[in-house]
C-alpha cells in the first residue's frame, strides 16, 4: 500500500496514491524527497520547502520521486512484451520493476500460440508489441489482443524505421483503424518541450510527460499516420520534403506526445471510450542511447499510464 502524505494536495484528476505531486507537470513544482518504510516497505513524499529541485545532466528533474509513479505503485502487475525484434530489454525491465511492475517477455522467434497468449493476457494489466519486419501475429493472436484491448487494458505498439513496423501496423489497424506508422528518417537527437508552433518535441502536462523537459528520440524512426497509404510517401523518408503528413491531424481521442527532430509525429497516446494505446515509431530508445535523456522516467510513465488505475483502481489501484 502507497500512501502520499495527507499534506500534500493533488489535482483531482490524477488524484491516486500511485501518482505523485510531479503527475502532469514535465517541470516539477516542488522539491520532494521519496521516504521507505524499512519495516513495511511504504513509500511516502516528503515535501521539502528549503531544496531546490536537482537537475540530472540532461536537464530533466533527477529522482524517482518525479516519475508519474511512486516506486512499488504496481507490485503484483505485469507487463506481457511480445518482443520480435530481440534488441535488450534489460534496461526496460529494470525500470519497470521499480514501480512494482513485473516482466514477461516472449523473444524473438519465440511466438507464443494463442491458447499460450490468451492465459498470458489473463495474467496481464498491459501488452507491448515491438515489431519486426515480418508478421508474426496471425488472426487469432489480433482478435486475442483487440478483445484485451477492448477490455480497457493497455496496449503499447512499438515500430521503427522501415519495414520494421509489419505487425505494429495490422495490430493498430485492428485497434483504431486507419492508425499505422510508415517512413524511414534520421533521429538521434535530444528534443525539449515542444513550443505550440515547431512541430518538434514534447508534449507539455500530459501524465505520461511526467518530469520530462528534454528526451531522446531514437536513431532512425518511422512516423506516425492516420489514412491508409497511398503508395509510398517521400515526405516520411530521408531526402523527401517536409509535408503534412509528417504533422498529420490528430483523429478524435488522439494526443501527440512526441515529435522528432525531423518534425514528425513519433509517439501518440489514445484515450477514448475506457480504452488507452500508445504508438510509437522509434523502439530504438528501448537499446541505444539509453536514458539519453530520460527514456527510462519515459518508459515508467508510460507503462504507469497504461496500466490505467483510473479504470481499474479495484485491482491495480489499492489506496
Amino acid at each position: 500500500m502507497h500512501r502520499l502524505l495527507a499534506a500534500l494536495t493533488l489535482c483531482a484528476t490524477v488524484a491516486f496514491a500511485q501518482y505523485t505531486p510531479s503527475a502532469g507537470r514535465n517541470t516539477p513544482a516542488a522539491a520532494y524527497q521519496e521516504v521507505r518504510d524499512q519495516k513495511t516497505g511504504e513509500v511516502t513524499l516528503r515535501k521539502d520547502e528549503t531544496a531546490k529541485v536537482v537537475k540530472d545532466g540532461h536537464g530533466n528533474a533527477s529522482g524517482n520521486q518525479y516519475d508519474l509513479a511512486v516506486d512499488g505503485a504496481f507490485d503484483g502487475q505485469t507487463v506481457l512484451i511480445l518482443d520480435q525484434v530481440g534488441n535488450t530489454l534489460a534496461n526496460t525491465r529494470t525500470a519497470l520493476r521499480e514501480k512494482g511492475l513485473n516482466t514477461v517477455i516472449y523473444p524473438s522467434g519465440a511466438t507464443p500460440s494463442p491458447a499460450e497468449l490468451k492465459k498470458a493476457l489473463a495474467k496481464s494489466c498491459q501488452l507491448w508489441l515491438i515489431s519486426t519486419g515480418s508478421p508474426l501475429l496471425n488472426a487469432e493472436h489480433i482478435a486475442l489482443i483487440k478483445a484485451f484491448f477492448d477490455a480497457g487494458h493497455g496496449v503499447y505498439i512499438w515500430g521503427d524505421n522501415e519495414p520494421l513496423y509489419a505487425d505494429a501496423n495490422i495490430l493498430a489497424s485492428a485497434l483504431v483503424p486507419g492508425l499505422r506508422m510508415e517512413g524511414n528518417l534520421a533521429g538521434n537527437q535530444v528534443v525539449g518541450i515542444a513550443d505550440g508552433s515547431a512541430k518538434v518535441g514534447l508534449r507539455a502536462g500530459h501524465l505520461i510527460t511526467t518530469g520530462l523537459e528534454h528526451l531522446y528520440e531514437g536513431t532512425s524512426i518511422a512516423t506516425v499516420q492516420f489514412t491508409r497509404p497511398d503508395g509510398r510517401n517521400p515526405a516520411l523518408f530521408d531526402g523527401g520534403e517536409r509535408s503534412a503528413a509528417r504533422a498529420p491531424k490528430l483523429p478524435e481521442g488522439f494526443t501527440s506526445l512526441l515529435y522528432g527532430s525531423a518534425g514528425n509525429l513519433v509517439t501518440v497516446a489514445y484515450e477514448k471510450d475506457g480504452k488507452r494505446l500508445m504508438m510509437d515509431g522509434g523502439f530504438t530508445r528501448l537499446a541505444v542511447s539509453w536514458d539519453d535523456a530520460g527514456t527510462a522516467r519515459y518508459v515508467k510513465n508510460a507503462a504507469a499510464w497504461l496500466v490505467h488505475p483510473e479504470r481499474f483502481k479495484e485491482t491495480v489501484a489499492k489506496k
